[in-house]
Formats: C-alpha cells, structure tokens, sequence
C-alpha cells in the first residue's frame, strides 16, 4: 500500500548524523516466530551510538506495525513462541515509512534489515516491494531469494552451475507421484523452510499421505531421495570478494530422524561442531562450493549453503538467503568461530547494503 500525497498532512522526520536503520521482522510464513527470535537478537546486536533503529512487524494477517524496540519481548519464554501482535499500523513508501493513523507521519529509512523466513519474506516478495520504494536492503535481491526458495529452480540453477545435487522428483497438484530410486525419501514443500511439512517416507504406500501433508504448505511437492552423508553447512558473506566461512557439522538426536522444526528450535536435541571436523583440503572444498552456489544463484549480502558430504564428495542440499539469525543459529556461530562476531557480523551486512545501495541486483 503506498500513500499518495494528497494523504499525507505533516511530516515529522527529523534525522540525526547516523544511519536509520529499519529491523523488520514477523510475516505471514509458518517461520514467523523464527523470525521474531532472529529480529530480537539483530535488534540487540544494533550498536544505537552508530545507527537509528526502527522495529517494524509485520502481523500473521499481513499487516505491518511499528513494535517496540524491545529485543525480550520477541524472544520465546516457557515454551511459548513469540508473534507481532498490536501496534501502530505503517505502510512502505518510497523513502520510508508512513504512519496510518490519519496524521501523515513520514520517517525516513536508509537501509532495511528484513529478518524475514519463508514465503512472503525470503522468497523476493519484500525485495521487490522495497525496490519499488528506493530503500536499501540487507540479502539478496528478487531473482535470487525467490530461485533458492523455490527448491526446484534451486537446484535446476545449481546443477547448471555444474554443482552436484542429490536425485528428486517434483509433484504439482493432479501430478502422479513417482519418487526417485527405491527410497527411503524426504517429502517437502517447494517454497517453504524450517523443515515445515517434511517427512522421511520408507514405503511407497506412505507417499500419498507425507505430498498432502506438504501440500499443506505448498502445492508445490518435491520428493528427494534421500543421501547418506555427514550434514554440513557454511556461511557466506558477500563483499570484494565473497568468502565463506568455517564450516559447521549438524548432528540429530534426541529420537529425531532428521533436523526438524522440533530439533532446530524447540528440544534442543541437535548437537553442533563449530568449526566441523574436516581435514584443510575438505574445508576449502566446502568453501569453494558455497561461493560458487552463492554465485550461481546471483545471491547478495550472505546466505547459508547446506550440504551432505558424501564419499562421493559434497552434495549441496540448500541455499538459503536469510538464514536463521539467533545466537544459536549455525550462520552466526559459523561467522563467530571464523573471527566475525554476531555485532561484527550485523555491522557488516548493514555497511554492505548501505554500499550497494536501492536498484537492481
């Protein structure tokens, strides 16, 4: 929604020396709350005597408000997850942000740090908006978010790029399902992340039933055979040039079959290594993939490569343009263990979108 002029009666903008940055946060995506736990930890990290910070949440209805710049109260408690709930109503217009409350308030913005996971918020949705309006943006642009949320022209792209990635079939609504291999297989949504809607199937019987249970986030099916490998995963950063950090080991328990939404971020039954137990030689090969998968995918800022490090050698799984920004989370941890801490690590992206500045990536 962009407000004309004829809607706005007074302006109140006064700016100060330092760089106003706008942390936005929340969505409509089944990653909501994720995101709200990542926005509390950048919005802590944001050192206030070098920028202005604004907080901005967007509702599970879609509709965005001005949240208190308060990290605690995004942070999840006694089991209970966080949520953008009630606030003073805004609107994305060129330059800024307008407030909906009849009285035409204007604040400007000069770079945008959108903390958003899933769809309708790492998938190019808000990057375009924010294009349309001029504003500067922390991650990848349009073509890149959307292409690595949408796992299939993902790994159309990578295999272009002469990447490897693993056997999978795709499934659109009225389409018979026919897996790759003899299994077992990962069912998953298209275009969403967390491990929403995944199940591990080892019975063709049982396919039917794990595609509706993904078609309840996506209509859009992929079914991927599944590869026995040691998960591992490395961060990039973008700049002159690119680099990649240490990677990371994942490793599953707590009667878990895979890294799933209850492992990432409600058990805490998953164990890490950071930095991964890898010879040099494997480490650069790491490296060398994830710049190359970064670079294939015309990704910006940063983005997180997921893979399966197989016998035969790495195998990308994921891309991921806005990955999980808790203290916790892998690519902040990767980043600290490679000597970049997470304010470090927060000041950079937001210097490299303040370089790169508004238009196209």
């Amino acid at each position: 929604m962009f407000p004309t002029d004829r809607d706005v009666v007074a302006v109140t903008d006064a700016r100060s020396s330092r760089p106003r940055v706008a942390v936005v946060f929340g969505g409509r995506s089944g990653e909501h709350a994720v995101s709200c736990i990542s926005a509390a930890s950048v919005l802590r990290a944001l050192d206030r005597d070098r920028y202005e910070v604004i907080a901005v949440g967007i509702r599970p209805d879609g509709r965005w408000v001005l949240a208190p710049d308060e990290p605690a109260a995004l942070e999840a408690r006694d089991g209970v997850l966080p949520s953008v709930a009630s606030g003073t109503e805004v609107a994305v217009i060129p330059g800024g942000w307008s407030v909906l409350d009849g009285s035409g308030t204007r604040t400007g913005v000069d770079v945008v740090f959108p903390v958003l996971h899933g769809p309708y918020g790492e998938d190019g949705t808000i990057q375009g908006l924010l294009d349309l309006a001029g504003l500067p943006y922390v991650g990848s642009g349009v073509f890149a978010s959307a292409a690595a949320m949408d796992k299939e022209h993902m790994k159309v792209l990578l295999a272009a790029a002469g990447l490897q990635v693993g056997p999978y079939t795709v499934v659109r609504s009225g389409d018979p399902i026919h897996p790759p291999g003899d299994g077992p297989w990962f069912v998953k949504p298209a275009r969403a992340g967390s491990s929403l809607g995944i199940s591990k199937v080892g019975d063709r019987a049982a396919l039917a039933t794990a595609v509706s249970r993904a078609r309840q986030h996506d209509d859009k099916v992929l079914i991927e055979a599944m590869i026995a490998g040691r998960e591992i995963e490395c961060g990039v950063l973008d700049g002159a040039p690119a680099r990649a950090s240490l990677p990371a080991e994942i490793h599953v328990g707590g009667g878990h079959e895979f890294y799933d939404f209850e492992a990432k971020y409600l058990d805490g039954s998953a164990s890490f290594d950071v930095p991964a137990e890898l010879d040099p030689t494997m480490v650069g090969k790491v490296q060398a993939l994830a710049l190359q998968a970064f670079r294939a995918l015309d990704c910006a800022g940063l983005a997180r490569v997921d893979f399966f490090l197989t016998e035969q050698g790495p195998i990308v799984n994921e891309v991921n343009t806005m990955p999980g920004f808790t203290p916790y989370s892998m690519y902040p941890r990767m980043w600290a263990a490679s000597g970049l801490d997470y304010p470090q690590l927060v000041d950079e992206l937001i210097r490299l979108a303040l370089q790169r500045g508004s238009g196209l990536r």
